[in-house]
């Protein structure tokens, strides 16, 4: 299903909104993330798809590949350490703290009774945990019934403290907030609700380095997008707010055109674009897309996507299967690549579009368009992604690595 934006302007960034995330705060977060030990020192790779994108009939497909951003697997790894390093320096601001020093555990006798808390369907979880691990604070992990041993196991790993409800991911996110009251612990969510927008704001800030990098690495400037379409993933919003408002900001009225995919199951996104505020979703909740199982529109997420999002697209769970194995075992003589669940929704919404000659018309999706989607996770689940693709991650980075030794001159252009 699909539903144009009728709000979606062509405006300047707006400074209210400047006032909130910035491309200048961005950078802030990106020096401050530079010496944390689960971040790789370099920019992920930028990847094209041509043999895609002429099966698909469109001009190029770059991919962003996060799922090597760092040993999570996931772009979480630039969310909720940098609002954990905020939320620190916010709380002792009389303290002198050094930012490298804080995520190598220098200052972990500061924080001895300092505890974090959030609700998660895996990789904001795990990317928490370890940074909690890192600065030297408790962390609590609350997740719900639909999340895999296997991710919990995974949060585990880096000393959290795993709190199991029987609801979903909404509900585990009232869980959450009501233990950091009764305990007076810090909630470091990525969705907000009233009262709570700093650290959400924080954590969508760290998303938009993705973004600068994209930006950095094919040397655009603010009057010439190299994108026409930009697909982003939905979930509560945060991401795709995180990386919209840096395009907004940089490109100004020359921005590509902003697309969100949501599962059919997980539509608040989709349902806020229909009734024009945050909404709630109407299916189950309930997805293959774990990461973007989420019911409720995170409202500071929507003060940046109401304005800026020109389409608003879900697809059902085999959409997302199929883009896995599209982009696993390509056909078209392209990289393989470890694309999860939720991590290949954005290229699962562009080729659910393309199947449809309506839709393709009126998103122009022709032999001009020029896409970029992103790839936030790899196989954060391997059993699962396993399971759905029919071949391990490792296999496929075997492969990858075969592909690259055979094709010298892309492989170097990724970098």
């Amino acid at each position: 299903m699909y539903h144009a934006n009728p709000r979606a302007t062509r405006a300047v960034y707006p400074e209210a909104l400047r006032a909130i995330m910035s491309v200048a705060e961005a950078e802030h977060s990106r020096a401050m993330l530079s010496s944390w030990q689960h971040i790789a020192p370099q920019p992920t790779p930028l990847v094209a798809l041509p043999g895609l994108a002429a099966a698909l009939g469109v001009a190029t497909i770059d991919l962003k590949d996060e799922s090597v951003r760092s040993p999570l697997a996931s772009f979480k790894a630039l969310g909720a350490p940098i609002a954990l390093v905020r939320l620190i320096l916010r709380t002792w601001p009389t303290h002198t703290i050094a930012v490298a020093d804080l995520l190598r555990g220098v200052h972990r006798n500061l924080l001895t009774g300092f505890t974090v808390i959030s609700a998660t369907d895996g990789n904001h979880g795990r990317a928490l945990a370890a940074a909690a691990q890192s600065v030297g604070c408790r962390c609590v992990i609350v997740i719900h019934a639909n999340v895999s041993a296997e991710r919990a196991d995974a949060i585990a790993a880096y000393g959290a403290q795993i709190i199991r409800i029987s609801g979903n991911y909404d509900e585990s996110v009232v869980h959450a907030a009501e233990l950091a009251a009764a305990n007076g612990w810090h909630v470091v969510s990525d969705t907000s609700y009233p009262g709570y927008t700093d650290i959400p704001r924080d954590v969508m800030q760290g998303y938009s380095i993705i973004a600068a990098e994209v930006i950095a690495h094919t040397a655009a400037s603010p009057t010439h997008c190299p994108y026409t379409h930009v697909f982003l993933q939905g979930g509560v919003g945060g991401f795709a707010a995180g990386v919209a408002s840096y395009l907004w900001e940089y490109f100004g009225v020359h921005r590509p055109r902003l697309i969100v995919v949501e599962p059919a199951e997980a539509d608040c996104l989709y349902q806020s674009a229909i009734l024009g505020r945050p909404a709630t979703a109407t299916g189950s909740v309930d997805s293959v897309m774990a990461g973007l199982a989420c019911g409720e529109t995170s409202p500071l997420a929507w003060e940046f996507l109401a304005p800026c999002i020109d389409d608003f697209v879900i697809i059902p769970d085999d959409a997302a299967v199929a883009a896995m194995r599209t982009v696993a075992i390509p056909q078209h003589g392209d990289i393989p690549i470890v694309g999860g669940e939720s991590g290949i929704a954005g290229l699962a919404g562009l080729v659910s579009i393309c199947a449809d000659d309506h839709l393709r018309r009126i998103m122009a999706l022709d032999a001009q368009a020029r896409i970029l989607v992103i790839n936030t996770e790899g196989a954060t689940a391997p059993s699962v992604f396993q399971e759905l693709t029919g071949v391990s991650a490792a296999t496929i980075v075997d492969h990858q690595h075969i592909w690259m030794q055979q094709h010298p001159l892309a492989a170097g252009a990724t970098q």
